[in-house]
């Protein structure tokens, strides 16, 4: 049967929408923009006849090219530095000075105005304000500012240095000094004292943290210039004292065959708040030393590392021996007991030999074997097998044997090719033998499958048929011939030994239409 594939023609009427657009007069808007930094200037007090010169930047914030020019409203305030008009691209920006030169002594507040020229129009304004001064005055003034001492061991003193200076053209006293905060203090300065003009003293601030804490503070110095209080602010941080620590504390490697080796991690952590110097380190005892440890170590606070002590006894018995560990931290000196047995080698059984015989090439085999201890215990750390042919799994290396127990494991066989093959696994270990198994085996040539379909020609006119294959009765299904097939016989020749294959055909006009599916055949291709 046949079946209609009906297409349904849909004429689409497409609309065409024209946007009018008004031909009136339209208004463009701009935005123009000068941004200036700082937006107020403050010069203090400036002797008279003496200037002060400050620095403000503009910047063209635009999309266009301006010109800029600039004034101050009062004369005390001059622009020097530069040339006006400036001219400044888009995203271009100038320094400015801008020079306070009292004449009288007064305050004098003004505005400096930017003005930008051209098709583009805006302007920017920054306030300005000056005292100006006569007479002998006092200027003092401390840095630094502000003080951070860090982390400051507990009980542990942090020194820095300040400076005190007069830069003015008359002698200032200072009277007192208040310091805040838990550990603050100060020293070097004998107050009350007067400082001349253009003299300078240097003093230290001092932290002595009494807990591990954070703390903050203030020294305040009250002296008779125009700012009759400088201040300095404190900060810092109380830590505890670094100290050693080491997981495990001790270290016992049990047994352990003479002429082998084992190792065991150990790691030392600093559990205080200062950075700990590890400066030496050395083991006793026969057998025993330490890999991956370089000294001298820094450990931060909180900071860990892992190394690997290690015991390969020469003799058999037990054996004792400590690792000791010495550093500037609170506990200087670390001991870590370590202790092991040394034993005598054991001897490694093995099966002599694995027959598998014949084998279809292409597919594999596995058989059983097993390794066995005796006298003390074996470790093995590898297994090699001559011939690509042959392999062994089961277990992972290394594999340790205990004496008197075995350990099975597989071999595999998995021929590429006809004929016998042969093979050896040997074993690398701490045995005092060393056993060898005899592997043969025979590749057998595969037998290849298929399966022939037939079906009876459909009684409708068809250019030809699909065959499709599932691997469970009543689908799914997937077309296995690659193009319409006009015969009514098929071969499926990509069929796998042991499987059970469900298939149905169907038929194809000569449009491509296909009919619905036979019915479904099964077939099971036999093994091998």
């Amino acid at each position: 049967m046949r079946n209609a594939i009906s297409v349904l023609v849909v004429a689409l009427s497409v609309i065409g929408i024209l946007n009018a657009e008004d031909s009136g007069s339209s208004t463009r808007f701009h935005r123009q923009f000068l941004q200036v930094s700082p937006g107020r200037v403050d010069y203090g007090t400036v002797q008279v006849g003496s200037s002060l010169s400050k620095t403000v930047a503009v910047k063209n914030v635009t999309g266009h090219a301006m010109t800029v020019s600039a004034s101050a409203s009062s004369a005390a305030f001059h622009i020097n530095g530069v040339t006006l008009p400036l001219s400044l691209a888009p995203g271009g920006s100038a320094n400015v000075n801008v020079t306070y030169s009292p004449a009288t002594a007064v305050t004098t507040a003004a505005s400096l105005t930017f003005s930008a020229t051209g098709s583009l129009r805006t302007s920017a304004r920054v306030s300005l304000v000056g005292t100006g001064i006569s007479g002998a005055t006092a200027s003092l003034s401390v840095t630094p500012g502000s003080v951070n001492f860090g982390s400051v061991q507990v009980g542990a003193t942090a020194t820095v240095p300040a400076t005190l200076t007069n830069s003015g053209n008359s002698p200032s006293t200072i009277s007192r000094a208040s310091v805040t905060g838990t550990g603050f203090s100060l020293n070097g300065l004998a107050l009350p004292m007067t400082l001349q003009a253009g003299q300078a003293v240097t003093f230290s601030l001092l932290f002595v943290p009494p807990t591990a804490t954070s703390d903050s503070g203030n020294v305040a110095l009250a002296n008779d210039s125009p700012q009759p209080t400088l201040s300095i602010n404190l900060t810092g941080t109380g830590v505890s004292a670094g100290g050693l620590a080491v997981s495990p504390t001790s270290v016992n490697f049990g047994s352990v065959q003479v002429g082998s080796q084992a190792a065991s991690n150990v790691t030392i952590s600093n559990s205080g708040g200062q950075t700990v110097n590890v400066l030496q380190g050395s083991t006793t005892g026969t057998g025993f030393k330490t890999t991956g440890l370089t000294l001298p170590m820094a450990l931060a606070a909180g900071q860990k590392f892992t190394f690997s002590v290690d015991f390969g006894p020469t003799a058999s018995g037990s054996a004792s021996g400590s690792l000791s560990l010495t550093s500037d931290g609170s506990n200087p000196t670390l001991a870590i007991p370590l202790s092991g047995t040394g034993t005598v080698s054991g001897q490694l059984g093995a099966t002599a030999s694995l027959d598998f015989g014949s084998v279809t090439v292409g597919s594999s085999k596995n058989l059983s074997a097993s390794l066995s201890a005796t006298g003390a215990d074996v470790v093995i750390s590898a297994v090699n097998v001559t011939g690509s042919e042959f392999a062994t799994s089961g277990f992972s290396l290394p594999a340790t044997i205990k004496a008197g127990q075995s350990q099975p494991f597989t071999v595999s066989f998995a021929p590429q090719a006809s004929g016998s093959a042969t093979a050896t696994v040997s074993f690398t270990s701490n045995a005092s033998n060393s056993p060898t198994e005899s592997l043969t085996g025979v590749g057998a040539t595969a037998i290849a499958h298929s399966v022939d379909l037939s079906w009876t020609a459909s009684a409708s006119s068809v250019a030809g048929y699909n065959v499709y294959r599932g691997g469970v009765s009543g689908g799914p299904y997937t077309r296995v011939n690659s193009g319409v097939d006009s015969a009514v016989i098929f071969t499926d020749s990509s069929v796998q030994a042991g499987q059970t294959y469900f298939y149905t055909v169907t038929a194809v006009d000569s449009v491509g239409t296909e009919s619905a599916r036979s019915n479904e055949v099964q077939a099971t291709v036999p093994t091998p």
